[in-house]
């Protein structure tokens, strides 16, 4: 593309908004995936408002350029690479929130980071549930894109489940406003639930419309070490069969020593598998919902049960199994899976990808949304010698292709992205892709939104 036309969208927009340096540049290619292929853009569009990022997808849409929408660029499935000769749109600084207490929503701008919204949202006594790890820094419209989960989704959900309305800048760059505050809405199609978990490839967030909740009451933690992973996703299956936890997450010996290599814990490096369970019941309730937690733990071989109500003690198990992707990055080279399967399949998961593990002589961590079914197995390697890439590879897929046959998903909640695309077709089938690239087409007939992300 000509200078003269990239010209052309730096003064259609104020000062500082279009960014052409290689320096500003660069730090716009990837997200956390750490994606390889990841092109050069030919500028990037730090949007302020709505209104420029409907003249930047008009300038694109005018020229057929590819458009990359970002947030805070925390996705681990490479859905924000960059792409050579085209712009991506930066929604970072586009962090306003407004809370309503009386209709008990919050309305965002995509840039806001998932933690500030909690917090304003907690300034009126209200709560708002989805929590991916990485919520001090991922951002609410990469949230939106991905419909990410989190720890506590295995009971309240996940995304989607408190998205009430959005505005949406399309491939053309009209600007739709779906939804509003109203809880309940069925007038005519469901397209709001179209754009959640679409990855940019329907059009671009700008405003989203979320649901809060009253604040979740302190409760109780139960931490319990086991023997091996399998025995601890065996007491998982138990659990979701006799309550609903607020909290269901799982990390393995691996996991457990680059958490202590990376910042202590206080955890037993010589537990197989370590489960952190939650209850936020009232009184007697939560008192009760431990119990059977307990009970289930101890009948698959718990070695040691732990209960406290201290919330700072919680957080110390908790803040450990948040911090599992980023101390396991110390340990070489990763590739991010983010695999599920229905939660009475979950120790055949397991045990599946420990086999994987051995025949591709790589190390494949696993932490989990374990109530959820949804396991984060995490291949670490050396890059620097082929066979331990190739063999991170191979595992990569092989894992992918467990969880199809198991009738899970390649993604519970991560994206598609572009690390996984390949495949997609394996687990939706020819009939269901031909009929998303007709969705997709429909919307974005010149293919320019996130080319190369999902299909």
């Amino acid at each position: 593309m000509e200078v003269d036309t990239v010209a052309e969208l730096v003064a259609a927009l104020p000062p500082g908004v279009v960014v052409t340096g290689a320096a500003e540049v660069e730090k716009y290619r990837e997200d956390f995936a750490r994606d390889g292929s990841a092109g050069v853009p030919l500028a990037v569009v730090r949007a302020e408002t709505a209104g420029q990022v409907q003249q930047a997808v008009r300038w694109a849409a005018a020229h057929r350029t590819p458009v990359v929408p970002r947030g805070a660029g925390t996705g681990l499935s490479g859905g924000s690479s960059a792409v050579d000769g085209g712009i991506t749109i930066s929604l970072d600084r586009m962090r306003a929130i407004e809370i309503d207490p009386a209709c008990q929503v919050a309305v965002v701008e995509p840039g806001a980071l998932n933690v500030e919204v909690k917090r304003a949202a907690a300034e009126h006594g209200l709560w708002y549930p989805p929590d991916p790890s990485s919520f001090e820094i991922c951002s609410i419209g990469g949230n939106l894109a991905t419909n990410a989960g989190g720890l506590c989704c295995v009971k309240y959900g996940v995304t989607t489940d408190y998205v009430l309305g959005m505005d949406v800048v399309l491939a053309d760059g009209t600007l739709v406003t779906l939804g509003g505050k109203q809880i309940k809405d069925v007038a005519g199609l469901s397209l709001l639930k179209l754009f959640v978990g679409s990855e940019g490839t329907l059009g671009i967030i700008t405003r989203a419309i979320l649901r809060l909740i009253p604040a979740q009451r302190a409760g109780a933690t139960l931490v319990s070490s086991f023997p091996t992973m399998t025995a601890a996703s065996r007491a998982v299956v138990a659990i979701r069969n006799r309550v609903r936890s607020s909290m269901l997450e799982l990390m393995d010996n691996a996991t457990i020593n680059a958490v202590e290599d990376w910042r202590s814990h206080g955890l037993d490096r010589s537990t197989g598998a370590l489960l952190i369970a939650q209850s936020d019941a009232h009184g007697a309730s939560c008192e009760a919902e431990i119990d059977v937690i307990r009970r289930c733990c101890e009948e698959e071989s718990a070695t040691e049960v732990f209960t406290t109500t201290d919330a700072d003690e919680a957080d110390l198990f908790v803040s450990a199994r948040r911090n599992a992707f980023m101390a396991l990055e110390y340990r070489g080279s990763v590739l991010f899976e983010d695999v599920g399967v229905p939660v009475p399949l979950l120790p055949d998961l397991i045990d599946g990808m420990a086999d994987i593990s051995e025949r591709c002589g790589v190390e494949i961590a696993v932490v989990a949304h374990a109530g959820d079914g949804n396991t984060h197995p995490i291949v670490v390697y050396d890059a620097a010698d082929p066979a331990s890439v190739t063999g991170a590879r191979t595992a990569f897929d092989q894992v992918m292709a467990l969880a199809i046959a198991l009738g899970g998903t390649i993604t519970g909640e991560h994206g598609v992205g572009r690390a996984k695309k390949g495949a997609l077709p394996d687990q939706l089938g020819a009939d269901v892709m031909a009929l998303t690239r007709r969705v997709k087409d429909a919307l974005d007939p010149d293919g320019i939104l996130n080319p190369g992300a999902v299909l």
